[in-house]
């Protein structure tokens, strides 16, 4: 494949990724409020699985190739860019800071367990080499550890031992009467097929990556935090800002928040799909800095969604101009290759 050709596929994926990851917004909001969910579980568990399905294929092929740059540096530059896209959805939401309208018990503990996640991941880079059919012990305690997430979400939910303070501002997850004019039967079945296409789309992009990369020089993590994980991530930009415009703001923020917590099952997926041994030891340090990058962003999105500060600079919070700094210093050093 030519370079040309694969810039080509390249752009073509991330318009089809576009359109189908808005279009996949109305129908995750109205099965939130059919299948009685509510926005920040379907946010986490609907939306952020389906959006991230182009970005687990890629990384998945990426890793069964032998490219575990690639494959995590995709994984974990789009944790990155999709916390600082919620600064995307705050600047749309003109009248006040989202961050403070999207309060949400669901929200906080997603962020907590996205912290735990990550966390686990570096604690299998820094610990040793020890795999089982090439597979690490830390690969199944993310899986172990993000379902049992999901249950300690649902349970908190569902028996609140606290609630956020109710402001004139704060947005309620209100079922929507209008959304039962469609079945369930047809809701799913369109959740499943724009599902399949952003599938699709992630072993399309990881081929024209590959070659970006060999033939223009970039690094395989250079190409995999600032070109793959942006394109798979466009389905959380779309999609925030119209669940912003539709005025579902707990699903804007629970489908980011629940979307990264569901990426760092990437880091699983891939170290299966590495035959070459623990892919956690595979990775360099420029890597490793996008781990601790997302704690830091995420640490500080906690940060913004418990101080819910109703306005700030430029009309954003504090923890969007924060957001911003963060990203743009962590693409500096990896442009600069330190």
């Amino acid at each position: 494949m030519s370079l040309t050709t694969s810039i080509v596929l390249f752009a073509i994926s991330a318009v089809v990724i576009g359109i189908v990851g808005t279009r996949l917004t109305r129908v995750v909001d109205e099965l939130a409020d059919r299948t009685g969910l509510g926005e920040a579980l379907a946010g986490a568990v609907l939306l952020g699985m389906a959006t991230s399905l182009s970005g687990i294929v890629l990384s998945f092929t990426a890793a069964l190739e032998g490219q575990p740059e690639l494959a995590m540096s995709n994984a974990l530059g789009g944790i990155a860019v999709q916390t600082l896209f919620l600064t995307v959805a705050d600047i749309c939401l003109r009248r006040v800071n989202l961050e403070h309208a999207a309060a949400s018990l669901g929200n906080l503990m997603q962020g907590t367990l996205l912290l735990c996640m990550l966390a686990l991941i570096l604690v299998g880079s820094y610990s040793p080499e020890l795999t089982l059919w090439s597979i690490h012990p830390v690969t199944p305690l993310l899986v172990l550890g993000y379902f049992l997430g999901l249950r300690i979400v649902r349970q908190g939910q569902t028996y609140p031992m606290w609630k956020p303070a109710r402001t004139r501002e704060t947005k309620e997850d209100v079922p929507d009467e209008a959304s039962k004019k469609n079945s369930l039967i047809v809701l799913w079945l369109s959740f499943l097929l724009m599902a399949l296409i952003l599938g699709i789309t992630g072993w399309l992009l990881q081929r024209t990556a590959t070659v970006i990369a060999m033939q223009t020089g970039m690094s395989q993590a250079a190409v995999g935090v600032l070109l793959t994980s942006i394109v798979t991530s466009l389905p959380e930009l779309v999609t925030s800002v119209a669940a912003v415009r539709r005025g579902a703001l707990t699903l804007a923020v629970g489908g980011i928040i629940g979307g990264n917590a569901f990426d760092t099952l990437f880091a699983a997926a891939s170290d299966i799909a590495y035959r070459e041994g623990s892919i956690y030891h595979a990775i360099s340090h420029e890597v490793l800095l996008w781990v601790a990058l997302s704690l830091l962003m995420t640490g500080v999105l906690l940060l913004g969604l418990l101080r819910r500060q109703t306005y700030g600079f430029a009309d954003i919070g504090f923890e969007s101009a924060i957001l911003i700094g963060l990203y743009l210093t962590g693409a500096v050093i990896v442009l600069s290759g330190g």
